[in-house]
């Protein structure tokens, strides 16, 4: 059950409008790491979840991100306003202006349609928590992004209270992962094949242009054999 209480989670003040930046806005509002992606990524990842502890936690930051698609579309739409009118704002986005009536709709900052294919859900409660956790840290640099580019003082304070949200939820989403006690190499219920599971392959060999070579550190030394890359052996063979 929802309900709309007319009042922004955060309030958003624009100096002097921007329609270009407004453009810019439209990333978060129906982009692929937007907010909208995410209030339906989480939600419908809570629709499916059988844990009623993590589901209530799916579902609270979904509606909030429900929230959010408010805040940054008011905030988008507030910047695109002179292009309503304004023939020199509307040639920032022809798209905006003509079809749109210099509002805000479901597509990103390059005019491409919100899709469902945004969505990563797997069912598996420990998978879509690494999804969300990473979505989190996609729209925390968009955010960021943003707020580099912004001149207006009251936009960049909406930006830096919504790109602080998603801190907030990468911490839960964290914390409600490491609190399932599941090993972070668990994933599934097959085990994987003993020897090959351990095999770091070395398919980038040699000496570089800028005469970088093989490096070497924990992700191929710590508990992997290394092994000398397919193709290489193949040509080796060959000779």
């Amino acid at each position: 059950m929802y309900h709309h209480v007319k009042k922004l989670m955060y309030t958003v003040n624009v100096g002097e409008p921007d329609p270009r930046f407004g453009n810019m806005l439209l990333e978060q509002f129906g982009g692929a790491n937007g907010e909208l992606a995410a209030a339906m990524q989480y939600s419908i990842q809570g629709l499916n979840c059988d844990d009623p502890e993590r589901k209530d936690m799916l579902m609270d930051i979904g509606t909030e991100e429900l929230s959010h698609l408010e805040v940054i579309g008011t905030l988008a739409r507030m910047h695109l306003k002179p292009s309503k009118k304004s023939r020199d704002a509307a040639e920032a986005d022809p798209l905006i202006a003509i079809c749109g009536g210099g509002g805000v709709a479901l597509h990103n900052s390059q005019g491409n349609p919100w899709t469902a294919d945004y969505l990563k859900i797997t069912g598996e409660l420990d998978v879509d928590l690494r999804s969300n956790i990473a979505a989190e840290a996609r729209a925390k640099i968009v955010y960021e992004r943003l707020i580099n580019f912004c001149d207006d003082p009251g936009s960049k304070d909406a930006l830096q209270f919504l790109m602080t949200r998603e801190i907030t939820h990468m911490k839960s989403f964290m914390l409600a992962l490491t609190s399932m006690g599941k090993d972070p190499l668990e994933v599934g219920k097959i085990p994987p094949t003993p020897g090959i599971v351990d095999q770091y392959v070395n398919d980038s060999t040699g000496v570089g242009d800028e005469g970088e070579t093989d490096a070497m550190g924990p992700w191929n030394q710590d508990g992997f054999q290394i092994v000398d890359a397919p193709a290489l052996q193949a040509l080796t063979r060959s000779k």
